[in-house]
């Protein structure tokens, strides 16, 4: 043991002391906050105020329109013509044109701009004229203006879970879809980037021939163990000091920019009439509180389970391939050689990403469930399962299946490893790693 831990200290500090693990520890997390902050800082200084010159000859959209704080409707006054050549001049944006209907209602309305309008200010648009068009639908139809407002009113749906006890817990779907696909895309990134680091170590090692000169003072199988141990350490290390710095530089982020940040969610949530805007008394949608909702969601999560569960699937789900890629790293002599082993062995990890949007889908399936048994798919598609709820004896079973799946694995790989790290010159095939099983 004592060999081990010598293998697994030599193996963490040479690897936390290169440059490329600093540089990645720093860059990781700026890169992963970028990808939260930038699309939101951008939208805040690109999203300009427009001012649209509406000329309604229909004479029907008078109050149709609602100033945000990123459109204003003004109205031109002036015949479409003269709109159209003068509309710069005024300090317009773009001209709306809504055409004297021929029967009842318009049926197409026209926006004039010599660039483009944007998405949000026709989709603004165009919700804005189908809400004032339905209104007087209605109004002409003979229904009150009381029971119109109470038909705009959306209906909010809420998920609510029986447990076996009986009790009732709120249920967010798209908060457990979020938490399940991050986790589970975190590991199968971890898995990937270190037990490939595992394979090209053990590669260098033989191809440079250190490894002659080591074995002679410790057991193969010790070596590898080592090494895989290490690396694990490594990669927990630089993970958690991923977590904690994003999440340092976000928190930072939102207490510089909480103006701009607050001004782009008001805007988004009018687009979306999830707020009333007091300037305009916008009041669609008013009475459904998503923020409410969102934080009683997250308090029937149970996060002992998750972190633990993360834990345990992050940590076996390296080993476990960790020791396949060492394996394969002892039997050949050049990365070239490595793809006739490396592909069946990653096989079952892509197919766990690959169905991963079916697993979260309909987590209590049975693609869900076969998905997050079998040991070698287990560490991604549990994962995935275990925001929504999933049963403790399946996570005990998971969990076991994928310890047994470990020792075993890790005895195949220490036959394979103990010979392979020693052959030279020969590019060995399934039927010699048999025949190494065998020894």
């Amino acid at each position: 043991m004592n060999k081990i831990w010598l293998v697994i200290q030599r193996e963490y500090s040479t690897r936390v002391r290169k440059k490329s693990f600093i540089i990645m520890t720093i860059l990781g997390p700026l890169l992963m906050a970028a990808v939260m902050i930038v699309p939101v800082y951008l939208a805040s200084i690109s999203d300009e105020t427009k001012t649209v010159g509406v000329v309604d000859e229909s004479g029907f959209f008078e109050n149709a329109f609602k100033d945000t704080d990123k459109i204003k409707f003004k109205d031109m006054h002036l015949d479409i013509a003269a709109a159209k050549r003068n509309y710069e001049k005024l300090d317009y944006n773009m001209v709306l044109y809504i055409p004297k209907p021929a029967y009842t209602y318009p049926q197409k309305i026209f926006i004039y701009s010599n660039k483009e309008p944007g998405l949000n200010v026709e989709r603004y648009i165009r919700n804005s004229i189908n809400n004032d068009l339905r209104t007087m639908r209605l109004k002409n139809a003979g229904v009150s203006n009381d029971l119109i407002k109470t038909m705009k009113n959306s209906i909010s749906i809420s998920t609510i879970k029986i447990t076996d006890t009986g009790k009732e817990e709120k249920r967010m779907g798209q908060l457990y879809f979020i938490i399940g696909m991050v986790l589970a895309i975190s590991i199968y990134f971890f898995i990937f980037l270190y037990g490939t680091q595992v394979m090209r170590g053990v590669i260098e090692e033989k191809t440079s021939r250190i490894v002659e000169v080591i074995i002679s003072s410790i057991k193969p199988f010790q070596l590898m163990m080592g090494k895989i141990i290490g690396l694990a350490l490594v990669g927990l290390t630089q993970f958690l000091l991923w977590v904690f710095l994003t999440a340092a530089i976000v928190t930072g982020a939102k207490i510089a920019f909480a103006g701009q940040l607050q001004q782009v969610e008001k805007y988004e949530m009018q687009k979306t009439g999830q707020v009333i805007d007091p300037s305009n008394k916008v009041t669609v949608n008013a009475n459904y509180d998503k923020t409410a909702e969102v934080f009683e969601a997250i308090k029937s999560i149970n996060f002992t389970v998750i972190v633990g569960s993360f834990i345990f699937y992050f940590l076996f789900g390296y080993l476990l391939y960790a020791a396949l890629f060492a394996a394969i790293g002892a039997s050949v002599d050049n990365d070239v050689d490595t793809q006739q082993f490396v592909l069946p062995v990653t096989v079952p990890l892509i197919i766990s990403i690959a169905t991963i949007q079916s697993v979260v889908n309909n987590p209590d399936g049975p693609t869900a469930l076969w998905l997050s048994m079998i040991p070698l798919t287990s560490p991604v598609s549990m994962m995935a399962r275990i925001p929504f709820g999933v049963p403790y004896w399946q996570i005990a079973l998971s969990m076991v299946l994928l310890i047994l799946t470990f020792v075993l694995t890790t005895w195949f790989a220490g036959k394979i490893y103990r010979i392979g790290i020693l052959m030279y010159g020969k590019k060995p095939s399934y039927k010699d790693l048999w025949k190494w099983l065998k020894y």
